[in-house]
């Protein structure tokens, strides 16, 4: 079992913030978007052509669907209620389950090369510490452990008093591994959660499924802000990453996507776009 610090540590690391800009002249920067770059990232990152890397997208208004999702047995119901409530829907490419993302929500994404020595449980772990880390002025209290009633839950939930503020993902390309974050910042959470609750009623009308979807009581989510009493900002989450990262790096780089890269990613985002082709024809 490796400590979270070695598997962080690395003399560079590539400091992406994505959180603002639209990317290689696309007409849409969607969520799909930022699900084909990590796998660019990661397959990068795993043939030793790049530096480990973070990334920091955000995305409005989007619920982001896990593979499970997409097979309710209503899903075009529930699709159409994400849809009228001027959410739009894909599906991603790495576990979990329905999550909502809005201007609000940082999602970070931590590039690992090297993950076939790696174990999935340490990449989650070294996501839990390095998130522990860096609101360590703010709170000691945040832990991991599956928060029941919340949505897309899992061994590593993160709370503070039992209410759940983030949610971790994990997707291993090859040799690189993209561990993937979603910060509830700002707004409420508890409007989040019933979003997805609403989801989940609509799209299952309480049929009988093989798959055990999460009966979302919104009163176990909420935001950092709400969480901690405290005005902190997407922004500010962007510079406590960055602040934080240096500590773990002895050089920061911001290199733009290479040739390569850009070719990797025409790939990557046709297979996004073909994932969602179902989804996609119902909004």
């Amino acid at each position: 079992m490796k400590n979270w610090k070695e598997i962080i540590r690395h003399k560079q690391f590539r400091y992406l913030d994505h959180s603002k800009e639209n990317f290689f002249d696309q007409k849409a920067y969607t969520a799909l978007t930022s699900f084909a770059i990590d796998d660019v990232l990661a397959l990068s990152v795993g043939g030793k052509n790049t530096a480990p890397a973070i990334r920091l997208w955000v995305h409005p208004d989007t619920v982001v669907l896990g593979i499970p999702d997409a097979r309710i047995p209503f899903i075009e119901e529930g699709v159409e209620l994400l849809s009228e409530q001027g959410y739009q829907v894909v599906v991603r490419n790495s576990g979990g389950l329905a999550v909502a993302l809005d201007a609000g929500v940082l999602n970070i994404s931590l590039i690992l090369p090297d993950v076939k020595h790696i174990s999935i449980h340490d990449c989650y772990e070294a996501m839990v510490s390095f998130i522990q880390y860096m609101l360590r002025d703010l709170t000691n209290d945040i832990e991991a452990y599956e928060i029941v009633g919340s949505y897309c839950p899992g061994d590593y939930d993160l709370s503070i008093g039992g209410r759940k503020f983030a949610g971790i993902s994990q997707r291993r390309v090859k040799d690189g591994a993209s561990i993937q974050i979603y910060l509830d910042v700002e707004g409420k959470g508890i409007e989040r959660a019933a979003l997805i609750r609403d989801f989940y009623s609509v799209g299952i009308k309480g049929a009988e499924t093989k798959f055990s979807y999460p009966d979302v009581d919104p009163s176990t989510m909420a935001s950092l802000t709400e969480l901690l009493g405290a005005k902190i900002s997407v922004d500010g989450m962007k510079d406590r990453v960055l602040e934080s990262l240096e500590h773990f790096s002895n050089m920061i780089v911001t290199d733009e996507f290479s040739a390569d890269e850009l070719e990797a990613f025409k790939t990557r985002y046709e297979q996004m776009v073909k994932r969602n082709e179902k989804i996609a024809g119902m909004q």
